[in-house]
């Protein structure tokens, strides 16, 4: 069995055998994330555990401000673009990146008291966060050079050897230091890991390319990504404006406590993700085609999955919360709901922006960005501000519930539009199935939270649904061999274009 699996695996083209590894990969890296959770909550307290959350929340926001998110698309597309100069290509934008890092680590010295109050950080928190940035930003630069050879060997190593020391590392400066520097501490742990793990990166880059600046890839990298810049600021801060500003507005503790349970059901995400890669060659193959007709049935059928999966997260909320960290958190399991309601809709924006993106809409995907965002924003403000209502930490998960719905119906909107330029005004999905499936799954998920504090209640609930999933397991199996012939056919599409290229 071990030496037929060996011997398909060496069959296989370079290109599939690097997908598999790369997905592999995300996975454990979330999943490892998962695992250290329970660890890190148990070792730090609810305010320690909001501070550090925050301090993520704020770095995933600055990154992108400063270095204009130049490792991912505008990278990428040149790595492709300028293949006969790409090792000059990668020098110059790890140059442009230090000198973007380097410019905005002045500007911070010189008005560092002012940034520190508006981010409630410290000074020796901001200089770890600007390390973590530049250094994070160097490994994207290498890795996805990586990827686009598929040289995945040092590259899924690397990855593997940093998601499990981070974590590990950080453990240990966590419980050798004091009460009041263990946040700081959680933080050198991955700082540290960064520096040893991907500092080299960029010297390899340098000395491959042997170019700090180049005009033409300098202007052609700022010209592209300057305009995206609103794009990735938006889905960033609709991601983390919560914990900043339950922070800001409530304190550390409720900050930690909401993270714990944005974490929690933000666990079906990966779920979204595999199902994604298996479908979206798929749907954009049927696009391609001009028969996303053919996508209508099996599209609704992973609707009702990826709603099941979260109603079955929202039943277990409770058990879920108690897994992952002490009593304390306790209250987390109010958040779950609706933040996993979110996730549902996070599924479906994926299956309506699939026609933006192979039409290039960006204007569109970049306004449905910018409105959630700003609503996100503004329904936090309305409802956690004392100037308001001053609602507790859960109204933020009904506020991000509320910005997904809008921002997966703007995405609706922006898709009909798309198919009656594009596609004849062929109607993919009928919205009574879709508002019908939407409006049970949240009444549903909504009337579970009352079951909450009625153990009995609940479990009678979950022992329905497996009985259900019995009776009706013949199509659930139907689905996954449906899954598993979309699979294969994306490999065998890989196996093709790597026999094109050969």
């Amino acid at each position: 069995m071990i030496s037929k699996l060996k011997e398909k695996y060496s069959s296989m083209p370079v290109q599939v055998r690097a997908s598999l590894w790369f997905l592999l990969c995300n996975f454990m890296q979330k999943a490892i994330g998962f695992i250290s959770t329970p660890l890190f909550t148990r070792l730090l307290t609810e305010g320690q555990y909001g501070e550090y959350n925050v301090f993520l929340s704020w770095m995933s926001i600055v990154s992108i401000v400063i270095t204009l998110r130049l490792s991912y698309g505008v990278f990428m597309q040149g790595l492709v673009k300028f293949e006969h100069d790409t090792k000059i290509y990668s020098s110059s934008m790890q140059g442009l990146s230090l000198t973007l890092v380097t410019a905005w680590t002045i500007i911070y010295f010189i008005f560092r008291h002012t940034i520190n109050h508006l981010l409630n950080l410290s000074t020796l928190q901001m200089c770890f966060m600007l390390a973590l940035i530049w250094t994070t930003e160097a490994f994207q630069f290498w890795s996805s050079e990586q990827r686009v050879k598929n040289k995945y060997r040092l590259l899924a190593a690397l990855t593997l050897i940093v998601m499990f020391a981070q974590p590990a590392l950080g453990m240990i400066l966590v419980i050798l230091s004091s009460a009041d520097h263990k946040v700081s501490a959680r933080i050198l742990g991955m700082l540290i890991v960064n520096v040893a793990a991907y500092t080299w990166c960029f010297f390899v880059q340098m000395k491959h390319g042997k170019k700090f600046f180049s005009r033409k890839y300098w202007l052609y990298a700022l010209k592209f990504n300057l305009p995206l810049l609103p794009h990735y600021l938006s889905q960033t801060v609709l991601y983390g404006s919560d914990r900043i500003m339950i922070s800001r507005y409530i304190n550390d503790d409720a900050a930690g406590i909401y993270s714990l349970a944005y974490s929690v059901a933000m666990i079906m995400t990966m779920f979204n993700t595999t199902l994604n890669q298996v479908m979206a060659p798929w749907i954009y193959r049927k696009i391609k085609e001009k028969r996303p007709q053919d996508m209508t049935h099996v599209m609704y059928t992973a609707i009702l999955v990826v709603a099941a999966a979260n109603l079955i997260l929202i039943l277990l909320a409770p058990e879920a919360i108690s897994i992952f960290a002490p009593p304390g958190y306790a209250g987390a399991k109010w958040v779950v709901p609706p933040v996993a309601l979110s996730v549902f809709f996070m599924y479906m924006y994926d299956a309506f922006a699939a026609f933006q993106f192979y039409y290039e809409k960006s204007w569109f995907i970049m306004s449905a960005s910018v409105f959630g965002a700003l609503l996100n924003i503004a329904l936090n403000y309305v409802f956690l501000s004392p100037r308001w209502f001053g609602m507790s930490y859960v109204a933020a998960g009904y506020t991000t519930l509320i910005c997904y719905i809008v921002y997966s119906l703007c995405h609706y909107i922006c898709m009909r539009w798309v198919c009656r330029k594009h596609l004849g005004g062929v109607r993919v999905y009928d919205p009574k199935v879709l508002l019908g499936v939407s409006a049970c799954f949240v009444s549903a998920g909504l009337l579970l939270t009352l079951t909450y504090d009625v153990p009995v209640l609940r479990f009678s609930f979950l022992a329905v649904v497996l009985v259900l999933l019995f009776i009706f397991r013949a199509q659930v199996i139907a689905y996954v061999k449906k899954l598993l012939a979309m699979r294969k056919a994306n490999n065998e599409k890989k196996e093709e274009a790597a026999a094109d290229s050969e």
